[in-house]
């Protein structure tokens, strides 16, 4: 379907698939660069190459639960060997975004198995192949809509469009209103409010606001922060540290 390839990106389970592109892309044109892609919670591919055969691997949830396979097929392995270039592995992180990134710029609602190519080029590991004519295999849609949802929250959540912070005002009555107020005059839309009164360590006459918001992104969530710090003092903003995904 695609002529010129430098580099095909493949998700890789139980291994099947790999080994049966690599086998037919390796005997048209050899230069095609296999790159195989594994969830962290299960490298079960990476962990045979390096071992020489099909080795039991532990596996933990992942969104990339179709990849979750704790052994490698024995003819897959002994297919692909020799034929995958080489294999990286993705974080949870990595496939949330590439879910999202795949939603909303290519309207295709992936599973987190499927996403993995994407989420391996949206990683930063394969900058080497900026440039160059990459493809990468999308493979599954059988999401349900609950981990559909948490996908997209964990992806909006590390491109900072989902940001959680607290804050510490004052008690009396319209300080909240002010804050809420101040929020909504930056354009920030405020998804959940919760009041701590009784766990907070500053005086008894101040309140400490939990909010989980919505901004438009890094750079709108980084001038939230500012105007907050400046008006409140210190703000704690869990976005400060999580790793941001600019791709």
């Amino acid at each position: 379907q695609i002529d010129n390839l430098d580099a095909i990106v493949i998700p890789v389970g139980g291994g099947g698939l790999i080994a049966g592109v690599a086998t037919a892309v390796k005997a048209l044109k050899k230069e095609v660069e296999i790159i195989g892609v594994e969830s962290v919670s299960c490298p079960g591919m990476k962990n045979a190459l390096t071992q020489g055969g099909p080795t039991p691997t532990e596996s933990i949830p992942s969104l990339a639960d179709g990849l979750a396979v704790s052994v490698v097929g024995v003819n897959s392995y002994h297919n692909a060997k020799g034929q995958i270039d080489r294999m990286i592995t993705v974080n949870e992180a990595d496939i949330a975004v590439a879910v999202l990134r795949l939603i909303e710029l290519e309207k295709v609602v992936p599973e987190g198995s499927g996403a993995c190519g994407v989420a391996a080029l949206l990683s930063g590991q394969l900058d080497d192949l900026k440039g160059k004519r990459v493809a990468t295999i999308v493979t599954g849609g059988n999401i349900d809509s609950t981990a559909l949802n948490r996908c997209i929250e964990r992806g909006m959540a590390h491109d900072h469009r989902l940001i959680r912070f607290s804050v510490v005002v004052s008690d009396r009555p319209g300080a909240i209103n002010e804050l809420t107020s101040y929020i909504s005059d930056l354009g920030v839309s405020i998804k959940d409010m919760i009041t701590d009164r009784p766990y907070q360590r500053h005086d008894i006459f101040s309140v400490r606001v939990n909010i989980i918001a919505e901004t438009r992104g890094h750079e709108h969530a980084e001038k939230l922060n500012a105007h907050e710090e400046a008006r409140y003092g210190a703000v704690d903003c869990t976005f400060k540290h999580m790793p941001y995904s600019a791709k």
